[in-house]
């Protein structure tokens, strides 16, 4: 019997293993079984189920039905009973704690935690729904990652619509990439001038702002957590933050400024910048919301264009012709003939997937955001 004590049959006799259901209902039918027959379930003699028959120590008589449930109701009672006097203790004594401190300022009506955890996509959802219905005036959002699908774009739907019919002003922000989905650009017609959208090279991980009063940000990587920020001084940051990106942000119905050196697309430019400071492929493709093949596959032409044979060459090159600032910092027209620095610190291609070299430059791919999990509708303008 070693092997088969209290450890494997973790359980009580209100909710009995397979096995020790099977042993006690044929004991109760029959008014014995063999001790053999129990020996696979100890826990029906340690919980006091089965006994010995006095009259044949072979074999093993039940417990009633009726003498276990007393005893059940008993352990309960004195539980409840239990319970009961540890809450009274708890009050009195948070009583006279209470009694200590000073006035108490009456929380607001509809007022909660300055900081809220929400784990799991329901709660989530439940939380933005709730700050849907009760914004009045404005919705701010931040929604990195590459191109939007129709799809993901509808599951938030229902809540923009809300929103429109109440008046309520949005203003999204994009990567650039995201001019290049029809999914968005159907929203934002459907939308009409109720929502207002610009883009970025880059922007800062998800954020939803309700009417600069709530505001809900990712609390992990894959998006399953999220944080409902209410502290006044919390959310007026994150209001700095957003309209700062706005301001430095282009129209999504204003085109991208032209490429300051020739052949160079203005993503490149951005992919330029980023290998100056040191990225590997996987962290660019991250902040500009496009895959690592779509990365990578620039990267080699920009090799091309630039004429460079090595990722060290391509750092100098880069540094040669001005691409080794975001597109946004420089100054238009400047293309220096010569390095102004030493070569620039490009990262190395990764290891498992190589630049392609000079001359076979594959076309991009079509950009998609980097996969990750989370919350259902996460990629919607109105879900994290």
């Amino acid at each position: 019997m070693a092997g088969h004590g209290t450890e494997e049959h973790p359980h009580g006799a209100d909710r009995l293993c397979e096995a020790g259901d099977r042993v006690y209902s044929r004991a109760v039918r029959r008014g014995r079984v063999a001790r053999t027959d129990a020996e696979p379930v100890p826990c029906l003699l340690e919980l006091a189920l089965l006994h010995p028959d006095p009259d044949d120590m072979d074999w093993l008589v039940p417990t009633s039905p009726q003498e276990v449930m007393t005893r059940l109701l008993r352990g309960l009672h004195d539980e409840v009973s239990a319970s009961q006097r540890r809450v009274g203790s708890a009050v009195a004594a948070f009583e006279w704690y209470a009694g200590l401190g000073g006035p108490q300022r009456a929380p607001a009506a509809g007022e909660g935690a300055a900081i809220r955890v929400l784990d799991g996509p329901s709660r989530i959802q439940a939380a933005l729904d709730a700050a849907t219905e009760a914004c009045t005036t404005e919705v701010l959002t931040v929604q990195p990652g590459g191109i939007r699908r129709e799809h993901e774009l509808s599951e938030g739907l229902h809540r923009a619509l809300e929103l429109r019919g109440r008046g309520v002003r949005m203003r999204d922000l994009y990567n650039h990439v995201a001019r290049h989905g029809q999914g968005l650009l159907n929203y934002l017609e459907l939308m009409g001038d109720t929502v207002e959208a610009r883009t970025l090279d880059e922007v800062i991980d998800r954020l939803m702002l309700f009417d600069r009063t709530v505001a809900f940000v990712p609390a992990n990587a894959d998006r399953t957590m999220a944080l409902e920020l209410r502290h006044p001084a919390l959310v007026s940051y994150l209001v700095t933050v957003f309209e700062r990106l706005w301001r430095l942000a282009i129209p999504l119905t204003a085109p991208l400024p032209d490429p300051r050196v020739e052949g160079v697309s203005h993503r490149e430019q951005s992919i330029a910048a980023l290998l100056a400071e040191g990225h590997q492929d996987a962290v660019i493709a991250e902040r500009l919301g496009i895959s690592v093949r779509t990365c990578r596959a620039h990267i080699a032409r920009l090799s091309e264009t630039l004429g460079a044979a090595s990722r060290t060459q391509l750092g100098v090159r880069i540094a040669q012709v001005g691409l080794d600032r975001p597109p946004e910092e420089a100054a238009p027209g400047r293309t220096p003939a010569v390095p102004s620095q030493g070569p620039v610190p490009v990262a190395p291609a990764d290891a498992s997937a190589p630049t392609p070299a000079p001359g076979a430059a594959p076309a991009p791919a079509p950009d998609r955001a980097p996969a990750s999990g989370g919350a259902p509708g996460r990629e919607s303008p109105t879900a994290l």
